[in-house]
């Protein structure tokens, strides 16, 4: 009985099995008919897209060519980037436009040299708080060690006054330095007549 089972259910799977490998040889069939139909769908796709490329490899040559030159620009200003300069010059740039005219145009070694120029007054600013013995810094120790760069306006016309008030001072003295040589010069004279 036990053997009778076995040899049905041998069989069973013998009928499976062999149904099994129908069926995959059957979906094998119909995945090589997709598969072809897909490759002739491919196909002319790729057709399609070799004369869209040949006409965008034109495009690309051209934007290629464009971003060769953005990239040497961009090597360039990289290079000026890697001498040090102490401020982002986008920022700089920015902040000159705001104040220049519209007409202006700014040279690349504008743009440098005034990111340097910023930097060292920066760099004299702080040397001159270095000199305040406290640790912290107080709104009132960078107001004093920014007068000169806020109020230079002011600084020139208190020196023209000076220049001018100097030159009024050497006008007299020269005025004065005559007198005494003319009274020299009568006291001398009248000396001479004495002696004769």
């Amino acid at each position: 009985m036990i053997d009778e089972i076995n040899d049905d259910l041998n069989r069973d799977l013998e009928e499976k099995s062999e149904e099994e490998v129908g069926n995959e040889s059957e979906d094998l069939k119909e995945s090589e008919d997709k598969s072809d139909e897909e490759l002739v769908n491919e196909s002319e796709d790729l057709e399609e897209s070799e004369d869209l490329e040949g006409e965008e490899s034109e495009d690309l040559e051209e934007s290629e060519e464009e971003s060769e030159e953005e990239s040497e620009e961009l090597e360039g200003e990289e290079s000026e980037d890697s001498e040090g300069l102490p401020f982002a010059k986008a920022e700089v740039v920015r902040l000159m436009k705001q104040n220049l005219d519209s007409d202006k145009m700014i040279r690349e070694r504008v743009k440098v040299e005034m990111n340097r120029f910023l930097g060292e007054v920066l760099e004299r600013v702080c040397e001159q708080l270095n000199e305040y013995p406290y640790t912290t810094i107080e709104y009132e120790m960078l107001k004093e060690s920014i007068y000169p760069y806020t109020n230079i306006k002011r600084i020139n016309e208190e020196k023209l006054r000076i220049l001018k008030h100097l030159e009024a001072i050497r006008a007299d003295c020269d005025a004065l330095s005559m007198d005494v040589r003319k009274t020299l010069k009568l006291k001398d004279v009248d000396e001479e007549e004495e002696i004769f």
